[in-house]
């Protein structure tokens, strides 16, 4: 067994139901109101928010299920390369995730209340790890 991915493979569990049932709701509190949208544009806009952000939250699952897959069957035979594939995306996903809060408006302490990068580097470094 190796730890570190299987340290990942909970954190994206973790982190599949925090994004899917907490986030849902949190989003649920900016829903724009609908007698200050009569055209629906910025429900519309909101829709659109809410299904990347569930987008997020398949990638969280499809990631857990691919761990756990790689963690506890012998089903594939490219196990290394899936995780060095895994390991890039959750980087270039934290990465990005630095680049917008870089070029947003700025508010107090913005990196850290928005420290979701520092998890998919955690998870990234993890799994490169787990493959050294």
């Amino acid at each position: 067994m190796n730890i570190y991915l299987i340290t990942v493979n909970i954190l994206t569990l973790l982190a599949f139901f925090l994004h899917t049932f907490i986030g849902d709701k949190e989003l649920k509190l900016i829903e724009p109101d609908a007698n200050n949208d009569p055209q629906f544009l910025k429900q519309e806009k909101w829709t659109m928010a809410r299904t990347g952000w569930h987008w997020i939250s398949v990638d969280l699952l499809l990631a857990t299920i691919g761990l756990g897959i790689i963690n506890f069957t012998d089903y594939l035979d490219c196990k290394e390369l899936l995780l060095k594939i895994l390991a890039i995306y959750f980087f270039i996903y934290g990465l990005v995730w630095i680049i917008v809060i870089a070029i947003s408006k700025d508010f107090p302490k913005n990196y850290l209340k928005l420290g979701q990068w520092g998890l998919l580097w955690l998870m990234s470094g993890l799994i490169y790890l787990g493959l050294n």
